[in-house]
């Protein structure tokens, strides 16, 4: 049994056949999905160990904060994707469950995240500051890869375009067909996850830049939500399945994004006013790996 997918771009007479499925052990099927997420999530690991002595980082927390972050951005993502489709799950409790379907929203994601990391330096006594503004730069790389995924599955796509970069497949069709019946099913659409994919890859390397440079806490960190909140406020317009408010005509990611931005730009107005500087972690941070290290020798 096939998966393939043929994906067109007409305008510019390109023809590619895409599977879903990466490749199989036994009767497993190993998603481009999953293993993007993954490949990001290692990629992020490998750059944060290879410059966090460059930036006073902790190495040992580097595994701390991984080991935080994988549940909670699962939990956190499926979790703000059942909420915002309720009328749908709350009448069947056990698709809550079923990942292989689909269903996972970044902000959730982004937010239990945060609230996670958080918790974690609260519990610790480490200053959660340090911990944000160092790890939220890795934040867009691993969305930057992880959108792909969307590519392979045919999803998260835009509205119809006359646009060279247009593309449409049979499931592209089919979900406009069923879902958007005021747009020509035919045409082309938005590949808004090259987009978003686009705009992260560049958010990255501009909070490299702010974290090398920024001497106020949190900057880094309200960089991101204010560049990707920006990003994804245009991009989120153009797609065909966002998540609504209710019954309104607002779309959830837009509304957050722009409340984001909004905060962001408000805090680190705020933060340059009143001059407030980065502390840096404790000493006994520093200590105790130290000593951690000397054990293993």
């Amino acid at each position: 049994m096939t998966n393939f997918v043929e994906v067109k771009f007409p305008g510019l007479g390109w023809v590619l056949n895409v599977n879903p499925v990466a490749f199989r052990i036994g009767s497993i099927e190993v998603y481009w999905y999953g293993l993007l997420i993954a490949l990001a999530l290692i990629l992020s690991v490998i750059l944060a160990l290879k410059q966090a002595k460059r930036h006073n980082f902790p190495e040992g927390l580097v595994y701390d904060t991984i080991l935080m972050t994988i549940p909670c951005a699962i939990i956190g993502a499926r979790a703000y994707f059942v909420a915002c489709n309720w009328d749908y799950y709350g009448k069947d409790l056990k698709a809550i469950f079923d990942l292989r379907s689909g269903g996972l929203a970044i902000y959730g994601g982004v937010i239990l995240v945060f609230i996670g990391g958080f918790t974690m330096c609260y519990i610790r006594k480490i200053p959660f500051r340090e911990l944000a503004d160092y790890c939220v730069v890795y934040l867009p790389l691993g969305q930057a890869i992880g959108r792909w995924g969307n590519f392979f599955n045919q999803e998260c796509f835009g509205t119809t375009t006359n646009l060279p970069w247009g593309m449409t497949s049979s499931v592209i069709e089919s979900y406009l067909k069923s879902t958007c019946p005021t747009l020509v099913s035919t045409m082309p659409v938005h590949p808004t996850f090259l987009y978003e994919s686009l705009a992260d890859l560049a958010i990255f390397f501009i909070l490299l830049y702010i974290r090398k440079h920024s001497k106020t806490p949190f900057e880094t960190s309200c960089a991101y939500f204010a560049l990707y909140g920006t990003a994804r406020f245009f991009i989120e317009g153009m797609r065909t399945d966002s998540l609504y408010l209710g019954n309104t005509s607002i779309r959830i990611s837009q509304l957050l994004s722009l409340i984001f931005v909004v905060a962001a730009l408000l805090y680190i107005a705020y933060a340059r006013s009143k001059k407030i500087e980065k502390k840096g972690f404790p000493e006994k941070l520093y200590a105790d790996e130290s000593a951690g290290e000397g054990k293993k020798k």
